[in-house]
This record gives C-alpha cells, structure tokens and sequence, in this order.
C-alpha cells in the first residue's frame, strides 16, 4: 500500500511517499481502507517538533471503508463506512495511508448521507468543539437537539475548522451562536454554517455588540486566541459561565484578569481533545456522531467550510497549505486503488 511517512521532524519536505505492508488489525482493531484523510494544525506542528521514534504516517482524522476485523470485535461488519479519530496519537500509523488498523473504539460509523469527505473533517476539529461547548458542565453527556436552548454561545474566530463545528453543533443544541471574524469573507463563512450574530472584530466594537444581543452576558466562549481576547471574554461572560480554551499560537503567559473573574465566579477550562477525560471524550464522540446521523454538520463553501483536495502524493503540499493557514479545511484524497 502506499503512505505517506516522514523519519525525522522537519519542514514540509520531510514527508514522502513509499510502499508499506498492509496492516493485519490486532485483536480488538478494525482494519479500515482509507478513502480521505483529513489535515489538522496538530499534524504540522507534530511533524516540526516531534522526532518519530521509528517512522511517522501523519494524520488523526480520516474516513473509509472497513476492510478486516480483528478477534473479538463486535459492532462492524466488512464493508461498513466510518470516520476514526486520534489516529497517530501515541501510534506510528495515522489516516496519511492507504489502509490502517485501530482500536474499535476509534472507529464511529458513518451514515450513507454523510460523505467520505464530513467524515474526514470530524475528529479534532467536531470533538474538541464538543468538549468546549460542554467544558463547564458537571457531567459528561452528549449534545442533542434543545441541550443549549435559550443560551448564547461566543465562538472566537468562527471561520476555523473547530470554529465552524462549534457553531454548528450549538446550533444544533439550540443555542443563539455569536461569532467573531476578521474580514468580510469569513463573515459569509460563518453565516453560511447558522451562526446568529456576527462581528467583525477589526472594525466594530466587539464587547458593544456582544451586550445588545446578551445584556446579561454570554453562557459559553469557544477560544482560540486567549492572549489576544482574555479582557473581552472577562467583560462579555455571564457570571458563573466557562471560557473553553482549546489553542494558542502565543509563547508568552496568557493574562489573567483576576479581579473580574473572582467576582463573576468564572472557570476557565483548557481543552485537549488527546488527553480530555474519557468520560467527556466519549460523550464528544456520541455527541458528534449524533449530530452528523441528524444531518447537522457539513462540509463544503455552501455551509461555510471550503475545502481544499491534495492527492495522497501531495501530503507534503497539503501540510504545507495548513501550516499556511489555508481558509476551510483541507483534505487528501487516499482512496486505495
């Protein structure tokens, strides 16, 4: 089979394309045929500062066909379609391949209405904005239709991979979704996937725009930039809400407005999606795979996420487009032959 592997971190050119053995799944593992592999900032960035042990095929997210089933695994049959999540974490094998063996716990069926390329574009992005919106709850469940009724939701930069899940999935769960972007385009972005209110943070007043839709506040903020919004989520969050934070590009401390805070009783919660509880994380997973058989996440320009295809000969391209902060999601087309 072919995949695409890299030996040592580095640049993009470290990836290349070579022929491997098929994978035999160990017992308990679900062998699956590849057909799209999705691209995530934690690919690049493991790929730059973490050595391989041995070798490294890159990729946690994928979506494809089962192909082979281990000893003792119940729930598949060969030739069902699915996504898999957390791929090469901890694992030499991720989805950058045409086969991979994994645990059947990381293997979620995936509808016939839902394609191939929604089921690549799960995992990180859909699980960790499920964590985020339920970073604050006292148990572990699953969204579903009505969990966030009457709630508003602040999603930080809501044109990103996690952004547009989470504005999906809060819509879904029945909650008015207020979003924060940079220019005029993502602004069509993030209406194109529901979000209510939109605010372009480099020409309005954010915080003055967040109290006329929320005078009381906002129930929950999704955050990926905290150094650059840690005095507006103080400001705009109701008190005894969460500020979920799930990604940083800072080195320096995030600041923490503790007065404010102490008064609002607010929990700030770090987000994960590797090392999240496993009560949570399973939660996420039923969550996600809910909301996709509901027909409530998407791909594609039309709902907000363009999508960008590289052959599985261009991983390297594709790491590249991702580092570069490409708009929408970026996927490989593996599709054994």
């Amino acid at each position: 089979m072919k995949a695409a592997v890299y030996t040592r971190a580095g640049d993009p050119d470290v990836i290349h394309l070579e022929d491997r053995e098929i994978p035999t799944p160990a017992a308990g593992e679900v062998r699956v045929r590849i057909q799209v592999s999705g691209v995530n900032p934690t690919d690049w960035k493991s790929r730059r500062n973490t050595e391989p042990t041995t070798f490294q095929v890159p990729g946690q997210d994928g979506a494809g066909i089962v192909d082979a089933l281990g000893d003792g695994v119940t729930g598949f049959e060969i030739g069902d379609r699915v996504w898999v999540w957390d791929s090469a974490f901890q694992r030499p094998g991720g989805t950058s391949q045409e086969y991979i063996s994994i645990p059947s716990a990381q293997v979620v069926a995936l509808p016939d209405a839902a394609s191939f390329e929604l089921g690549a574009s799960l995992g990180i992005p859909a699980l960790t904005a499920h964590l985020a919106l339920r970073a604050g709850d006292s148990t572990a469940e699953p969204l579903v239709a009505g969990a966030l009724d009457g709630q508003f939701v602040l999603v930080a930069g809501g044109a990103g991979a996690v952004g547009h899940a989470a504005i999906e999935l809060a819509v879904f769960a029945g909650a008015h979704v207020i979003t924060t972007v940079s220019s005029d385009e993502k602004a069509a972005l993030v209406t194109a996937a529901g979000a209510h209110t939109v605010i372009n943070y480099r020409t309005e007043d954010v915080a003055a725009r967040i109290a006329e839709v929320a005078p009381d506040g906002v129930d929950r903020i999704v955050e990926v930039n905290p150094n650059a919004n840690a005095e507006l989520d103080t400001r705009v969050a109701k008190p005894h809400s969460t500020i979920a934070i799930y990604a940083t590009d800072e080195s320096t401390p995030m600041p923490l407005i503790v007065n404010p805070s102490m008064r609002k009783n607010l929990t700030y919660r770090f987000i994960l999606t590797y090392t999240s509880g496993a009560e949570e994380k399973a939660a996420a997973v039923a969550g996600v795979a809910h909301a996709v058989g509901a027909g409530a996440l998407h791909v594609g320009e039309e709902h907000g996420l363009p999508v960008t295809f590289f052959d599985l000969a261009d991983t390297a391209a594709a790491h590249a487009a991702v580092e570069n902060a490409a708009v929408g999601k970026v996927l490989i087309r593996v599709a054994a032959s």
